[in-house]
């Protein structure tokens, strides 16, 4: 088992009904919608914007506009976003739906608005910036098919040189503090007005993006675009979480608490480490019924009984050696301190609402060292291609992995969808 992992080495309550129909036509924005949007984000990208295209480019692209919590997404028209040195053009393929979008699209995550979501894809490679290293060129040729990581690191700040890249510090300053890229600006412009629009991540439900290259790694032609496109996040996570996080190991009983697309990679990532016991949680019987598929030896519906004491007993009162929180609850933060044996490791990946506080056992805490970890992902550099020769092997069952498709005009319903506790395990919005 050491030697496979050597090799391979988000619970949502319901939300305002007015969500709608995601409308298709392009809209006519207010200025006052823009009032807060930074305009020094226009800054040189407005002579790059008028520069020639590569050839075969169009001169524009749709993406899906995100403009205000509680508000259908729309579909604009953008000017084909330029890349700069470092950055690659990505011709999109597919972008994953994922519950941390849903927490922006809710108004629970504060972030940048107006801005274009989507941050798990996968596409072909259309174009390399100016002055991009020519090793960056060569591991990312163009026509080459690529998955990119929803934590774009940068590679040379403090953390990502020690190897750390999902604390990269340029990520979390530039795009999730303001909704750009590390050099302060948007690549994302309006066609109607050339206003800015900002980007979580690399504004992956477009036509086209803008990746800073450490965020990439090539994918198989075995590998299918869009049952690919989750490697970037829910599987991303949950390998960061599995790997370095809990430190899984063979022979260890690990607790899955929330069963979703993330929760259940977990599981599939538990598996693959050898781990022994493997526990599922959740409340909906029909992803406890999947969850076996995905690896888990027992499962729990905590709607019908109590989840810690069902993990106690299945391990003889012992606990597990890693419970893993994948929802963002209160509730499930306290079952997930209370799962883990002595000695044991707590580790939570599920994002909440902004502000939410989790409780612990203090005394127990300190006196039977129990470990509380947060883990918000993998780390690209390293783990995304280990992450894909899981999935090019067949040991990350992708296939199960991806329960629902959508039309690219159909995103707004995907994350309407989501909200309401309508898909089982991942979907994913298929665009080109």
């Amino acid at each position: 088992m050491m030697m496979i992992r050597s090799a391979i080495a988000r619970r949502l309550s319901s939300s305002s009904s007015s969500y709608a129909w995601l409308s298709t036509a392009a809209t006519t924005t207010s200025t006052t919608s823009f009032e807060l949007v930074d305009q020094s984000l226009h800054g040189n990208d407005q002579k790059r914007r008028s520069s020639s295209l590569p050839v075969g480019l169009p001169s524009y692209m749709r993406a899906a506009v995100f403009w205000e919590p509680n508000k259908p997404l729309s579909i604009e028209e953008f000017h084909i976003p330029r890349p700069k040195s470092g950055e690659i053009l990505i011709k999109t393929k597919a972008c994953g739906v994922c519950h941390s979008d849903l927490h922006v699209l809710k108004g629970e995550l504060p972030f940048a608005s107006p801005c274009v979501v989507g941050h798990e894809i996968t596409g072909e490679v259309v174009e390399h910036g100016p002055a991009t290293d020519k090793k960056i060129t060569a591991r990312l040729p163009i026509g080459s098919n690529v998955v990119g990581a929803f934590i774009m690191p940068c590679g040379s700040c403090f953390f990502c040189s020690k190897g750390h890249d999902d604390l990269c510090e340029d990520f979390f300053a530039y795009n999730r503090a303001k909704g750009t890229l590390y050099d302060g600006e948007t690549r994302l412009f309006l066609r109607s007005s050339g206003k800015p629009v900002y980007m979580y991540s690399m504004g992956g439900l477009a036509e086209y993006c803008v990746v800073p290259a450490n965020g990439l790694t090539i994918l198989p032609k075995s590998l299918p675009y869009t049952e690919s496109a989750i490697l970037g996040c829910a599987v991303f996570t949950a390998y960061g979480a599995m790997a370095h996080a809990a430190e899984v190991r063979p022979g260890d009983s690990v607790a899955i608490i929330g069963t979703g697309g993330v929760g259940s990679s977990c599981l599939q990532i538990a598996r693959a480490f050898g781990a022994s016991d493997i526990i599922a949680v959740d409340i909906q019987d029909d992803k406890l019924q999947k969850a076996k598929i995905f690896g888990a030896t027992h499962v729990i519906n905590a709607a019908k009984e109590d989840a810690v004491e069902k993990i106690l007993e299945i391990t003889g009162g012992k606990g597990v050696d890693v419970a893993v929180e994948a929802l963002g609850k209160p509730q499930t933060f306290l079952q997930c301190t209370q799962s883990v044996r002595d000695g044991g490791k707590a580790v939570f990946i599920g994002l909440t609402i902004a502000g939410a506080i989790g409780e612990v056992d203090i005394n127990r805490l300190v006196r039977r060292k129990i470990k509380i970890i947060g883990s918000y992902g993998g780390r690209a550099r390293q783990d995304l291609p280990k992450i894909v020769r899981l999935a090019e092997s067949g040991i990350f069952d992708l296939t199960s992995a991806v329960s629902r498709k959508y039309k690219f005009e159909e995103s707004d319903t995907a994350f309407q969808d989501l909200n309401q506790g309508k898909i089982v395990g991942r979907a994913v919005v298929e665009i080109m």
